[in-house]
């Protein structure tokens, strides 16, 4: 475990499929028993499991004793270029692939890199439709436009993603299906395969495709992994389709987690459980990145709730609920950070910037559970490769850990951390 770990992760998990993937394995190998939402669940405290929807969302959990939850969430997808049906098209002998975004990316950060074709397909064997996952074994190429053809690129330039952003498979003709393996169909991407690096003079950045937001899946599993349970049950939720708005049977806005936590609560309580009541004495983490002061750009930050890297834990709010922080559960964190010793600080946007938004309040809508908004500070967020502090996520897994092995206990306007 630790940076070595989170970095293979980051390069290896090409997309929500691959992130699941390698978190299966991880779990695998840790002893945690995989449960399907097709069959009956048998639960017994002290044991640890976990069970996947979609093949790019999972939903890992250790049980305690009592009721309550402890939940840490994160997604699994980010920005992209995702291929349609019907991908090859051709200019003269070039043959190139038609894609249409997929999230909200800087796109123009596409061009000129190493991508690599990943996801799934979906194949027919034995009368059966079966999903494998996909990573090609060659590279692609998005080419920028040469500024002898564009001289104004550097004041202006907005990708065309029908023109622009279409990325070279060969010159001749390809038989696309024939090197997928004939799939009768597919969710393919075309996704940044830079490998992560580390920079500054004493190596504190660490840059990779992924970080939004996949260090906080891996760290949420991380410090699951590493966690006395406590009271009722800890668990690490990894949904799927953030960047697209959560509402897929697989995302925030589904009944994956609601269905999952009902399941738990029945299957250790029997008829005497009750998600409802159980709901009412647990807590959720919405955990996603934060905007860092940019070093260039600082102009661009809250003057007095201003995220850097180096500053710890980032605790986000916001007037409008683009962030589930309230003072409640800011409160709370903050008496686990002091108490375990992490550094924390906090976040709000300019006052007349828009706010972008997480899976947090899009869970809320399923059920009901004190919430607070928390992440890492980063630079170039939604970037083909995007920049955090090393140091960053020591303090977050030492604060995840902490909040793990918490007893939080809610009584009305009363809260007791233990």
């Amino acid at each position: 475990m630790g940076m070595e770990h989170l970095l293979r992760y980051l390069e290896t998990s090409y997309t929500a499929y691959q992130a699941v993937e390698n978190a299966r394995n991880l779990l695998l190998s840790e002893g945690f028993i995989p449960l399907s939402e097709s069959e009956d669940w048998s639960l017994s405290e002290g044991g640890k499991y976990f069970t996947e929807r979609n093949g790019s969302a999972l939903i890992a959990f250790t049980v305690g004793k009592g009721s309550g939850f402890k939940i840490v969430a994160s997604h699994t997808d980010s920005p992209c270029l995702k291929l349609k049906e019907n991908p090859v098209t051709a200019t003269e002998k070039f043959f190139k692939l038609n894609v249409e975004p997929y999230g909200g990316g800087i796109f123009y950060s596409f061009f000129d890199r190493k991508l690599k074709l990943a996801g799934r397909l979906v194949k027919e064997e034995e009368g059966a439709l079966k999903a494998e996952n996909y990573v090609s074994d060659f590279t692609l190429v998005i080419p920028s436009l040469a500024i002898h053809m564009q001289r104004d690129v550097n004041e202006k330039f907005a990708p065309n993603p029908q023109v622009d952003l279409l990325p070279l498979l060969c010159m001749g003709e390809a038989d696309f299906q024939a090197l997928l393996g004939n799939p009768l169909s597919y969710d393919l991407y075309a996704v940044c395969a830079e490998p992560p690096f580390v920079s500054g003079k004493n190596g504190e950045f660490v840059s990779s495709p992924r970080i939004d937001n996949l260090t906080s899946a891996y760290g949420s599993l991380e410090a699951l992994l590493s966690s006395d349970c406590g009271n009722g049950a800890n668990v690490a939720a990894l949904l799927d389709n953030e960047e697209v708005g959560s509402r897929t049977r697989q995302g925030a806005g589904s009944d994956f987690l609601k269905n999952t936590l009902e399941r738990i609560e029945t299957a250790l309580n029997g008829k005497n459980g009750d998600l409802k009541r159980a709901a009412a004495n647990s807590f959720l983490v919405s955990l996603d990145n934060a905007h860092s002061l940019h070093p260039n750009h600082p102009e661009k930050c809250d003057p007095t709730n201003r995220a850097v890297l180096g500053g710890g834990v980032v605790i986000k709010g916001h007037a409008g609920g683009a962030y589930t922080t309230d003072a409640f559960s800011s409160a709370v964190m903050k008496q686990i950070f002091n108490r375990a010793g992490v550094k924390y600080q906090t976040f709000y946007n300019r006052s007349d910037m828009r706010s972008g938004g997480t899976l947090g309040a899009i869970s809320l809508g399923q059920i009901g559970i004190l919430s607070a908004d928390l992440g890492l500070a980063q630079l170039a967020m939604h970037s083909a490769v995007e920049t955090f502090a090393a140091s960053d996520y020591e303090e977050l897994l030492k604060g995840l850990q902490a909040f793990y092995s918490s007893s939080i206990k809610i009584d009305g306007e009363k809260i007791t951390v233990i």
